[in-house]
């Protein structure tokens, strides 16, 4: 993207160790796409941990970006995400459960699991999750229900 075209929009990258590989291609993907991005670390293979790249894309996407974190489930990191009030992380493995979590749930943050998924299915996630606005209409009321849920 050159300085003449406007973004689509920011989206914040996070991996740990295992999500790295993806993290680089889906980052490179992005900007194709005409995103503006931010990378969150981790910077290397070095093993880390991961609750560790989970605040800085909440507070990214409570600013208003879209958020993508890969680790090597994703299960740990859709877990911690979405301890955060405002935060719809939704695990996804097919472009098609990324769709509907846009849709349906008006997810901000897509995290997928590199150990889980080929590279040309984490493209169709992200592509489905920035690509797909969210429906509203019924929905908006259930995601109204679960911005209330918060346990003690």
């Amino acid at each position: 993207m050159n300085k003449s075209e406007k973004s689509k929009g920011i989206i914040a990258f996070s991996s740990d160790h295992a999500g790295l590989e993806y993290k680089e291609l889906l980052k490179k993907t992005a900007q194709n796409l005409g995103y503006t991005i931010t990378d969150c670390g981790t910077h290397s293979t070095e093993s880390v941990d991961y609750p560790d790249y989970i605040e800085p894309i909440v507070k990214e996407v409570l600013a208003g970006a879209k958020g993508v974190m890969i680790c090597g489930s994703g299960i740990g990191m859709s877990i911690g995400a979405n301890r955060f009030k405002g935060i719809r992380a939704a695990l996804c493995f097919d472009g098609l459960m990324a769709k509907l979590a846009r849709e349906h749930n008006d997810a901000n943050v897509l995290v997928l699991g590199e150990r889980l998924i080929d590279t040309e299915e984490a493209v169709s996630c992200l592509e489905a999750f920035l690509n797909t606005p969210f429906e509203g209409g019924r929905h908006a009321r259930r995601v109204e229900k679960l911005d209330k849920l918060i346990g003690e």
